[in-house]
């Protein structure tokens, strides 16, 4: 269930991108990898590269610019707009690690 919503978020994510010429821009020359760790063990990956996501794959990845350590739960809530990136970052449901940048590019996700 959780790989679908994550699958979900990229495609809305690239529509976006599509869609969107002010954020295509921001995002030219960009490469960037996303690791996301679930407190359950499960780990997936991402790169952002010519302004898309390529898709999800399973499995961590080493190095990561992006490291999001979650629960599923709270995974979810973001993915459904219950719960905003900062809340759950200021209430330490979410862990990011990377740089200030990227992680303010995070939001974008959300």
């Amino acid at each position: 269930m959780m790989r679908e919503m994550l699958e979900d978020l990229i495609r809305k994510f690239n529509a976006k991108v599509a869609s969107d010429p002010a954020l295509r821009a921001e995002l030219v020359g960009l490469r960037k990898t996303v690791l996301i760790e679930l407190k359950d063990g499960t780990k997936y990956h991402f790169t952002l590269a010519d302004q898309k996501v390529a898709g999800l794959v399973d499995g961590g990845v080493d190095p990561a610019d992006i490291t999001i350590a979650t629960d599923a739960d709270t995974l979810r809530g973001l993915i459904l707009r219950e719960i905003g990136p900062f809340k759950a970052y200021a209430t330490g449901k979410i862990k990011l690690k990377g740089s200030l940048e990227d992680l303010a590019r995070f939001r974008k996700f959300f």
